[in-house]
């Protein structure tokens, strides 16, 4: 009888104690990794994938140390080990990690080869409908830490406020997407990382055939724009995004030319939070402080 209580206690222990880890696929953008989930020690060198292990409450092991919004900061301090910068890994600091996944995204996808011969990696590079990827990373990130439920909340809130958004902006013009960098002009179009506010949303844009392949727009004038005269103007200022030194973006509009503007003259001018709109632009933080921005000036918040 003894030796049953004895056998009884041990089973019971065992259904008590914590659940196994499930074995799951990621799928990201240069194939399939295997994990146990949740995964024990995580390294993030994708700034848009620590936004959202932050939004779903997440504790990695080990973080990007360079480009940090203030929203981000907690993650500033020594005691968040650093792996590296947003563009360059720490290889020593990863080795020394001894980390069981790392994360890496747009901007370090470069370096997934030597990275996935250390560990285990994914990539999480923001490829196609910009709305589509950034629910499959929540997804994504809430798999690898077990917190799939939250990362399912996220993405309902995240459609929501898309959703307010597209019901009013297909109706609201033009818009003109304008960078200013150094004192200079440029114009993000449908394929560059804010493409969205014209193919997904459903501002018209004030031109076809802006070119995207430069991170400063592609080059225009205040003449240009007071010719297009759009209905709205999302301002990007890179200069703030990057922590440059700069007049900021404020200061280089106001002239007489944009004075002339019906977007100005409207009221229609949203400056975008800088680092928002050009660093954390795919994460889901970021992606709500420009959504909610957008709604704010368009009167469609819920």
């Amino acid at each position: 009888m003894r030796g049953f209580l004895t056998g009884f206690g041990f089973a019971l222990a065992l259904l008590a104690g914590p659940a196994l880890a499930d074995s799951v696929t990621i799928r990201h953008s240069q194939g399939e990794t295997v994990v146990d989930a949740p995964v024990g020690k995580v390294l993030i060198l994708d700034i848009n994938a620590l936004d959202i292990a932050a939004a779903l409450g997440a504790h990695p092991a080990g973080v990007l140390g360079s480009n940090l919004p203030a929203y981000l900061a907690e993650y500033a301090g020594d005691e968040h080990p650093k792996m590296g910068t947003i563009f360059e890994p720490d290889y020593e600091a990863i080795a020394a990690a001894g980390a069981d996944l790392m994360i890496v995204g747009t901007r370090t996808a470069p370096v997934y080869g030597q990275m996935s011969s250390l560990l285990p990696t994914v990539d999480l590079s923001l490829e196609g409908n910009h709305f589509e990827a950034v629910r499959r990373n929540i997804r994504a990130v809430g798999q690898i830490f077990g917190l799939e439920a939250k990362a399912g909340e996220l993405v309902a809130d995240l459609d929501a406020r898309i959703d307010r958004l597209k019901q009013v902006a297909p109706g609201s013009g033009t818009a003109l997407i304008l960078v200013t960098n150094g004192g200079k002009l440029g114009a993000y179009g449908p394929t560059s990382r804010l493409g969205w506010i014209h193919t997904e949303l459903g501002f018209a844009p004030v031109e076809e055939g802006i070119d995207d392949r430069f991170h400063g727009g592609d080059v225009i004038s205040f003449e240009y724009i007071l010719e297009r005269n759009p209905d709205w103007i999302f301002v990007v200022d890179r200069d703030a995004g990057v922590g440059a030194a700069g007049e900021g973006a404020k200061a280089v509009l106001d002239n007489a030319l944009m004075a002339g503007t019906r977007a100005v003259q409207d009221g229609h001018v949203v400056l975008l939070d800088p680092n928002a709109a050009y660093i954390t632009f795919g994460g889901y933080t970021a992606m709500t402080i420009l959504l909610d921005q957008m709604a704010d000036a368009l009167g469609a918040a819920g």
